[in-house]
């Protein structure tokens, strides 16, 4: 396998985890809010915001214009 090809695994690599990364998030706010029947505590709204801007960070740098940064938008 070539550098090249080995870069752009890396990058995909990346991008796919921090896409799952953002999902899963996500998902254990909702599971919160449907087990408590009221939204996640708003630190953790707030924790989880910071660590979603990490992954897009992260995911940005190595495959930039992707759709998850506007996916992520429409996250509530």
């Amino acid at each position: 396998m070539q550098d090249k090809e080995i870069k752009e695994m890396l990058a995909d690599l990346i991008w796919l985890n921090a896409l799952i990364a953002t999902e899963l998030i996500q998902i254990t706010e909702n599971s919160s809010s449907i087990l408590r029947k009221s939204p996640p505590p708003e630190s953790c709204l707030a924790e989880h915001h910071a660590l979603r801007e990490t992954a897009l960070s992260m995911a940005e740098k190595y495959r930039p214009g992707t759709m998850l940064s506007q996916h992520l938008g429409k996250h509530q």
